[in-house]
C-alpha cells in the first residue's frame, strides 16, 4: 500500500510544485532507474545471502526516506530537487526488495503451486494497489501531502514486523557454495545463463515492450485526472483504484487456476490485450468510461505478467533464480525511460495523444518478437517442477500430507 500510494503522492507533489509534465515523468524517472544500477547486484545478493533479511533492510530505509520526505513537505523546505533525490533513493531500496521478495516465494511454496502462489502474492500487491491510491488521494485532501507521507513510513513499520514473523526454509544456501563464489563471477553466471536460453530471453522481450511503453499511462495520470477528466487528486486515486481492482480480480482467476502447464501463448495474448487496453483507456473523456477501461487494464496487466513470471522462474534452477529474476526485472527499470518520453510526448501533444503512442509501440514490439520467436507461442511447460527441486517438492509434500509428484 505504500508504494502504491507513493505513486499518487510523489507524482501530485512534483506536478503542484512544478506544474510540469516533463517534470512529472522524470520524478517517475528518477525512481525507477535505480532498478536499471543495482537490480543484478541485488539478484546475486539474494542469491548468496538470507533474503529475508535483504527484504528487512529495504522496508526499514523506506520508513527513513518516507519521514524524511513528510518532514520537508510540513516544514515547507520541499525543493523538487527533494523528491528527486528521495525517488532515487526509493528506488534503489525497491531493487535490493523486488528479487528478493519473487524469489522467497518459490523458496516457500515449491514449483508445484508457483503460479498459484505468484498469482496470490499479485492480488495482496493488488488489493492494495486498489485501496492505496483512494487512500492516497483522501489522506492528500484531508492531511496534505505530508500526511501521506507519514502514513506511509507508518505503513513500512508495521510492514516490517510482519516480515520478521516469516519463516523460510534457507536450503537455497547449498551448502555456503555461493559464499566462496566470488561475487562478480556470481552475477556473471545470472547473464551467461540467460544468455544461453532463448525462451527466457524471449519471455524478457515480451515483457520489454509493455512495461516500457504501455505502462508508462501511470506517469500521466495527474494529467489525466486534472486536464482531461476536470478533477484533482481523488480523481486520480479513483482511477488507480479500479485499475487495482481489475488487477487484483486477474490475480485471483490465475491463483484459482488449475492447470498443468505455464504457457507461452497465455502471455502473449495477455500483453496485447493490456497494451490495447491503454490504448483505448486513453480515449476516454468520461469518469464512467474511464474507470471501467481502467478495471480491463489492469485485469490484463497483471494475467500476463504473473504468468510470464511462473514461465521464467519454473526456467530457471532454484540457485540462480535470484539472478534471472533480477535480470528480468531490469525491464521495469527501462519504465521511467517510457515515463520521460510520455512526459515530453504529453507536454508537445497533450496527455492522450502521449498515452496513444506509446500503447502502439509497445504493440509493434510485441507482434516483432512474436514474428522473430513464434515458437514462444507453442511453449508449455510442466508446473511439477525440475529434477533437481525434487527434494525440495517431496518436502513440501510431506508437510502437506500429500504425495509428491517428482
Amino acid at each position: 500500500m505504500g508504494q502504491w500510494m507513493d505513486q499518487v503522492t510523489r507524482g501530485w507533489l512534483i506536478y503542484e510544485l512544478t506544474g510540469s509534465p516533463a517534470q512529472l515523468g522524470l520524478a517517475t524517472a528518477m525512481r525507477g532507474l535505480p532498478l536499471l544500477f543495482f537490480g543484478v547486484l541485488a539478484g546475486a545478493l539474494a542469491d548468496r545471502s538470507g533474503r529475508k533479511m535483504q527484504l528487512v533492510v529495504a522496508q526499514v530505509t523506506n520508513v527513513v526516506l518516507n519521514v524524511l520526505l513528510a518532514t520537508l513537505v510540513l516544514t515547507g523546505l520541499v525543493e523538487p530537487w527533494h523528491v528527486y533525490v528521495t525517488a532515487f533513493l526509493a528506488g534503489t531500496v525497491q531493487a535490493f526488495q523486488q528479487p528478493a521478495r519473487q524469489t522467497l516465494v518459490s523458496d516457500i511454496v515449491g514449483n508445484d503451486r508457483l503460479m498459484n502462489a505468484l498469482a496470490l502474492n499479485s492480488a495482496a500487491l493488488n488489493a492494495s494497489r486498489a485501496i492505496g491510491p483512494a487512500v492516497a488521494g483522501a489522506v492528500i485532501l484531508a492531511a496534505g501531502v505530508s500526511g501521506s507521507y507519514y502514513l506511509q513510513g507508518a505503513m513500512y513499520a508495521v510492514a516490517t514486523i510482519w516480515t520478521f514473523q516469516m519463516v523460510v526454509p534457507e536450503a537455497h544456501l547449498s551448502a555456503g557454495d555461493r559464499a566462496r563464489e566470488p561475487f562478480f563471477t556470481s552475477i556473471r553466471e545470472g547473464f551467461a545463463y540467460v544468455a544461453k536460453e532463448g525462451s527466457i530471453r524471449t519471455q524478457m522481450l515480451i515483457a520489454l515492450g509493455p512495461l516500457t511503453f504501455a505502462m508508462s499511462y501511470t506517469a500521466l495520470m495527474p494529467v489525466i485526472a486534472r486536464d482531461v477528466l476536470g478533477g484533482d487528486a481523488g480523481t486520480q486515486g479513483t482511477l488507480l483504484s479500479f485499475i487495482g481492482i481489475g488487477a487484483l480480480v486477474g490475480a485471483l482467476v490465475v491463483a484459482s487456476m488449475r492447470r498443468s502447464h505455464a504457457y507461452g501463448l497465455s502471455v502473449v495474448l495477455g500483453a496485447a490485450a493490456f497494451s490495447a487496453g491503454v490504448f483505448v483507456f486513453s480515449w476516454s473523456h468520461w469518469m464512467w468510461l474511464s474507470c471501467a477501461l481502467g478495471f480491463f487494464v489492469g485485469l490484463f496487466n497483471v494475467t500476463y505478467q504473473t504468468q510470464n513470471q511462473t514461465l521464467l522462474q519454473l526456467s530457471a534452477p532454484r540457485r540462480i533464480r535470484g539472478r534471472v529474476m533480477s535480470i528480468y526485472l531490469l525491464n521495469r527499470g527501462t519504465v521511467p525511460f517510457g515515463a520521460l518520453l510520455a512526459g515530453v510526448l504529453a507536454s508537445h501533444y497533450g496527455g492522450p495523444q502521449a498515452m496513444h503512442i506509446m500503447s502502439l509501440t509497445a504493440l509493434g514490439i510485441l507482434a516483432v518478437v512474436v514474428a522473430t520467436r513464434p515458437e514462444i507461442l507453442r511453449l508449455a511447460i510442466p508446473l511439477s517442477g525440475h529434477a533437481e527441486d525434487a527434494r525440495a517438492a517431496g518436502r513440501a509434500a510431506a508437510r502437506d500430507d500429500a504425495p509428491a509428484r517428482l
